[in-house]
């Protein structure tokens, strides 16, 4: 049978559940491409043609 846990035990998996999914979030998003080292000649700025 299952045993009740304790409220300190539940606030502490939770808190680390958040602190997970913070850490995932914030490596998933320095998780870019790689820019490149030069930029292409063959890029131009496009004007506002307004």
């Amino acid at each position: 049978m299952l045993s009740r846990t304790r409220t300190a035990e539940r606030y502490t998996r939770g808190l680390t559940a958040a602190v997970v999914a913070v850490a995932t979030l914030l490596l998933a998003a320095n998780a870019g491409p790689a820019r490149a080292d030069e930029p292409r000649q063959d890029q131009r700025a496009v004007a506002d043609a307004r």
